[in-house]
């Protein structure tokens, strides 16, 4: 049975298809190709989760976030990164688009072109994201759990209604931030400062 999770305001709304099983890679590609105006993931269990655009001041947001990670990839040139519209296909099945991710070069470049076109099978090495208003903190804390269950070495979990940042590492609890000026990606990210001034 295929679950589809349709998000509104701040609840998803879950529609069941009970003659429908599982969509494979292939069939889940599809489905997106078909629908290329929804934000779409999916779960590690298959259940299809769509949910509406960002709100102007969340994209904005979003648009600083990955504007400053660009900037520093481009310094840095040992990774690349990516904005809110990439989809990943994680080890454990799961489909997400963080709202900014960063990938190491060396791990990038084992993919295949083809790989690289679709929903790339791995797990970024750094991701952000941004919550929003029709984001609830705990479906965010899951996703960064899964993030770094599945390869990640660092997050960013950004709460603006709270003024915190939460960061997630491998092996360690969340270190949750008070109303910092700045989030800095050290050592993973060597020298990448996030400057939350016109994130908030």
């Amino acid at each position: 049975m295929t679950t589809l999770l349709i998000q509104t305001d701040n609840t998803p709304l879950t529609v069941n298809l009970p003659a429908i099983a599982p969509m494979t890679p292939a069939e889940f590609y599809a489905f997106c190709l078909a629908n290329r105006d929804l934000r779409i993931e999916r779960t590690a269990s298959g259940d299809v989760i769509i949910m509406p655009p960002a709100f102007a001041d969340t994209g904005n947001r979003n648009f600083k976030i990955a504007q400053q990670l660009a900037n520093w990839a481009d310094q840095d040139g040992t990774g690349i990164g990516f904005d809110s519209s990439a989809g990943f296909t994680l080890p454990n099945g799961a489909t997400r688009s963080p709202d900014a991710s960063w990938i190491r070069l060396e791990r990038w470049q084992t993919l295949t072109e083809a790989q690289k076109a679709s929903f790339a099978p791995i797990c970024p090495d750094f991701v952000i994201e941004l919550r929003s208003s029709s984001d609830t903190l705990t479906s965010l804390q899951d996703k960064l759990q899964e993030y770094i269950a599945n390869g990640a070495v660092l997050g960013f979990l950004i709460d603006r209604k709270n003024y915190t940042v939460h960061l997630y590492r491998p092996n360690q609890k969340p270190t949750v931030l008070d109303n910092p000026e700045t989030v800095s990606g050290d050592p993973e990210l060597p020298g990448f400062i996030l400057q939350m001034a016109k994130i908030w």
